[in-house]
Formats: C-alpha cells, structure tokens, sequence
C-alpha cells in the first residue's frame, strides 16, 4: 500500500503541531465572534440555479430559502412553503409564508418562485439544473403568495425539485453576472476572495430567528494536512469530511478537538468513460471491479472512515437494494475476465501491461494517495495507470467535458432513487444530465421511466431495485465505499445536528459557549 514516506510526514507533522498551535491566527484573519468552517474545494458557484458540487450547494443552503427542505433525517419539511398539496397526480398547489424578505429588503412572494424555476428552464440561461426540470410543464401564480406547479406526466420523486433555493424576480443569470442574487436565508453574502473564502454575515431579520452567531467564513484550504495545522491554530473551527485519515487518532486524543462520526450517504466511485474502445467492454470493467482490494483499501488508508459500497445508494435510503452484486477482492478473476474480453498479458508476469488507461483526480493529498493505491492493484492484473492530477475547477471540468479514461468523484446529498435517471438514462448525456460517461441501456432507460411515472412507494422500490441490480453487472461505475461523515470542532461549538448528506444549514443553530 503506497503511503509509507506519508504516513512518516505525517507522523512529524503530529510532533510539529504543538509547536505551531502556540502561533495562533492573526484576529483580522475572521470577523470577531465569526465562526470559521475548512473546506476543501472552493464553491464555483453560490447561485442556487447554478450550483451542483457540495460545497456551492452547502454553503447556498445557508444564503437561499427553498419551498421544502430535506431535515436530518432525509424528510422533505416546508420552508418558504407554509402549505403545499398534490391537486391531482400532476399538479401541486403551494402557499407561501407571508412576511419573508430577500436580504436587499424585497419582500418574497410568489413571483420569485415562478421566476426561479422558468429562469432555469430559460435555455438561454445554461442551468445544469434545467434537465432535473424537464416534466414540468408551466408555474401559474395563482395569488401573490400561491402558485401551482403543472407536470407533463406523473413523475413521483419531482417533489425534491421543490429544494431549489429560490432568487428575486429578474436576478441575472451566472452568464451574465458573476455576483450571486440576494438571497432570504438566515446569513447573507458578505465578501468573497475568489479562490481563497466566502464571508457571509448574520440575517438579523431572518423570519425564523436570528442565528446566535454573527457570521461564517468558508476558508478553503485544499490539503488536508494544512486544515488540520490551520486548526490547530485557532484559524479554522469546524471541518467536516475530507480529513486525513492519519491524522485521526492523534486528534482524538488532543483536548482542543471535539470528533463526531457518524453513518453518511456519500457514495465515492469510479467513474468510466464508456466510448473508450477497452472500457466500452463489460468484462473489462468487471475486472477493474474485482482487482480494488476495498476492505484494504478502507483499513490502511482510510483508517475505517468508509464501508465498502455495492451500490450508489447506501443503505440508509429507502430504496437501497441489498441484493446487487458486490464485486470482491479476486484478481486471479480479473485476469481471467480480462483474457475474455480479447486483452491477454502479452509476456506472462513479466512487465509489459495489457493496456494503458488514464486516471483523473484533484490535486487534494488523499485523493493522489487513493489514485496510487489503485494504480497499484491495477497493476497487478496488467492494467497500468497514469495518474493525472488537477486543481478542482480544472479537475471537475473535464469530467463534465467527457475528457476522461478513468477518474474518481463521490455524489452527496442523494434522497430519491431518481438520481439514476439524471446520471445513467442515455438521454441524459451533458449538457442534459450527468451521464458523463456516456452510458446506454434500453433497459435501464424502460426502468427508470416507469420509476417516474407511478407513485406507489412498494412498486419504486421494486423498480430501483432490479436497476441498481443491472447496474452492479454493468459497471458504468464501479463502486468504491459510502464516506462515514466525520466532524471535528472546537469542543466550544453547540447545537450543531449532522445531517447523513452532509448539509451545514445547522450551523444556524450553532453556537460558542
């Protein structure tokens, strides 16, 4: 297992770490009183129209109110809705609160809702989000605080489309501006250093009380190490997942740290681009699958922060199919599968591989380490790995362009098992969805039809069920493990409730003693 020089660095780190907490942070580095979260990747977009990696969408959930709101428990509760109802197996009909203002002033009402939605399906505007919308036939104010939402077809789980932050009437869309629109949430954007941090300051008039604390920065510090010595520091206070695994114990025992963990619904895969002319091959992505020594993999380098996955839905979710396969540690199989699908090792055990794939990650330390561990075992069944690393914008961008072989992302904050039409239907190709890697199956494309169209829980379940069975032969991922979360804070936070998708929107509760 790679990490040997690492896990030494690290363990120097540890004996450095006392030295450096006593140079504490400089006090202009936060406003006082302001609590500071370390985050790994900068949020590329706080537009809530726009926003689809975690750290966009986490932070937006404190800065944008939405009709519903999933709560700890992944239930849908109303937010900005003070009552909403299906009219009939297409139609919903919402009230809005009353009293609820934008952070400018503008009072919100059912004008923005409607705005907010026809701005992302607007194709003018390039929302990623305009193909989650797609059976919606048309928003009808229908009084200044209701509206009705009129489907094309039944479609069950298009209630989670009612989490969408909304926005003020005639906001810009992120083509046009780079400045996000003024949200109703209980803080408010204060300052942005593109890259480095975002500063969002106290709602006083938030309609559902004040938050205790004055404000949040959102300080991104990519490496792990260098989050855990910012902590040390007194520069960062809070940090959920993305942590050094090394580091872990050492933290436990430090009296400056308070570390939660708990089961989370975030899903690490491999993702496979199958237009490849070797991956397009079944067989070859069943090999792939059956070379990852996961359990190995989660015990030495991982330090037990995950469970092996079998399927992009944990088992905390309804629709989780215990039944789909799980591909074990066999590459004596890999091999063999291999000689199946026409790519045999061209000189016995010696060096030469069978073919050579690229492998696209961020440039984050663990992520590298989890690259070189792979290409490792890869290694040992004739598959050879070039490792290609980037900063997250550049990283991210070519895994939505399709520029890939292999590459390695997780999905957080999944609830319905729609979510599989959004990345494995074929008509969901971008700039339509999130089926980067191109993946077709008449099949699964028929399943998940059917899994929108009726909304019998007992018949979904068995539908998802026989999909995430057909996608655990196929392979247009291969499953990795479900990220414990995993939270460290200053022992003088409170009130902080996790949620298993990772959301921070209880940070409004939060408080220093």
């Amino acid at each position: 297992m790679p990490g040997r020089s690492h896990s030494f660095f690290v363990q120097f780190l540890i004996v450095l770490i006392p030295l450096l907490a006593g140079c504490r942070s400089s006090p202009t580095d936060r406003p006082p009183g302001y609590l500071v979260v370390g985050i790994e990747s900068y949020p590329l977009h706080l537009d809530p129209r726009y926003a689809t990696d975690a750290n966009s969408v986490r932070v937006g959930n404190l800065i944008y109110n939405s009709l519903l709101r999933a709560d700890e428990r992944s239930q849908l509760r109303r937010e900005l809705a003070e009552d909403w109802r299906m009219l009939d197996d297409r139609t919903y009909l919402f009230d809005i609160r009353k009293g609820i203002k934008f952070h400018n002033g503008k009072p919100l009402t059912a004008a923005d809702v409607k705005f907010t939605y026809e701005s992302i399906l607007d194709p003018n505007n390039h929302s990623p989000k305009r193909g989650l919308l797609k059976p919606l036939h048309s928003v009808e104010q229908t009084g200044t605080f209701q509206l009705r939402f009129r489907l094309t077809v039944p479609h069950a789980p298009f209630v989670e489309q009612f989490t969408v932050g909304i926005v003020p009437v005639d906001s810009a869309s992120a083509a046009t501006s780079t400045q996000p629109p003024h949200g109703s949430g209980p803080f408010m954007l204060q300052a942005v250093e593109s890259g480095e941090k975002v500063t969002l300051k106290v709602n006083s008039d938030y309609w559902e009380g004040k938050s205790s604390l004055p404000g949040l920065v959102f300080k991104n510090v990519p490496d792990a190490i260098v989050r855990v010595l910012e902590f040390k520091k007194g520069g960062i206070d809070f940090m959920q997942n993305d942590l050094e695994p090394d580091v872990l114990p050492w933290l436990r025992r430090s009296t400056d740290a308070a570390i939660d963990a708990y089961q989370g619904t975030t899903f690490q895969y491999i993702g496979i681009n199958l237009t490849h002319p070797i991956l397009k091959h079944a067989k070859v992505r069943q090999a792939l699958a059956h070379a990852i020594d996961r359990d190995r993999m989660i015990r030495h380098l991982l330090k037990d922060t995950a469970t092996a996955a079998n399927s992009l839905l944990s088992p905390l979710n309804w629709a989780y199919a215990a039944s789909a396969q799980r591909w074990s540690y066999d590459p004596a199989r890999a091999k063999q599968l291999l000689d199946e699908a026409g790519f045999p090792d061209p000189d016995g055990d010696g060096p030469l591989p069978r073919f050579r794939l690229s492998f696209k990650t961020t440039n984050i330390d663990l992520r590298r380490r989890i690259a070189e561990a792979l290409k490792e075992q890869l290694q040992q069944v004739g598959i050879e790995l070039e490792i290609r690393s980037y900063e997250w914008g550049t990283f991210f961008s070519d895994v939505k362009k399709g520029n890939f072989h292999l590459y390695s992302l997780a999905w957080v904050g999944v609830m319905d098992p729609d979510i599989f039409f959004q990345i494995f239907h074929s008509d969901s190709a971008p700039p339509n969805g999130d089926n980067r890697g191109r993946y077709s199956n008449p099949q699964i494309d028929r399943l998940l039809e059917q899994g929108r169209m009726t909304t019998d829980l007992a018949t979904r379940k068995l539908i998802y069920r026989r999909v995430q069975e057909i996608l655990a032969e196929d392979l247009p991922y291969v499953p990795l493990w479900w990220w414990k979360n995993l939270i460290v804070k200053k022992p003088s936070i409170q009130n902080f409730t996790p949620y298993p998708d990772g959301d921070l929107i209880s940070l409004k509760e939060a408080s220093f003693r």
